[in-house]
């Protein structure tokens, strides 16, 4: 990993079954329906599909997601990143009392050079950036669920 290299890992928990989680988080297509950083999706073939994110900052995010783990049993889905984003991502969906917990654990590099660059004076920023889009998510997947999806 480079000076760019960032780890990050969020906890989501949300009033709905484990599958029910799972199932939602698997359609990557349908999360600009219920998040909002999420600005499109573009299927590229059965396992892959291309993402432009934008939070904060004033920059978008493009990146080709290529599935590598699609577990139902386990729910587990493991993706690799490429474009703005190299690295992996990984959601891990589990009971938690009456709750489900999904737990997102991302390691990347950043691929856009005039950030890599600034990374160091930019983490605490980028890091920023990315802890308001997941809470963001975490909102817009519950209020998506609470409306029936």
């Amino acid at each position: 990993m480079s000076d760019a290299a960032y780890v990050f890992r969020s906890v989501w928990r949300v009033a709905a079954s484990p599958q029910h989680v799972y199932d939602i988080l698997a359609d990557v297509e349908g999360y600009p329906r219920w998040w909002p950083q999420v600005r499109s999706t573009r299927r590229l073939d059965d396992t892959s599909g291309e993402l432009t994110c934008r939070s904060l900052l004033p920059y978008d995010l493009t990146f080709v997601m290529r599935r590598e783990v699609e577990d139902r049993d386990a729910r587990v889905l493991r993706a690799r990143l490429e474009g703005d984003l190299v690295g992996t991502s990984q959601w891990t969906i589990t009971a938690d009392g009456p709750t489900t917990q999904a737990v997102f654990d991302e390691q990347v590099d950043v691929g856009i050079e005039r950030l890599r660059a600034a990374g160091r004076l930019l983490g605490p920023a980028l890091r920023f950036n990315h802890d308001h889009m997941m809470r963001s998510g975490e909102k817009g997947l519950r209020k998506h669920l609470a409306t029936g999806g």
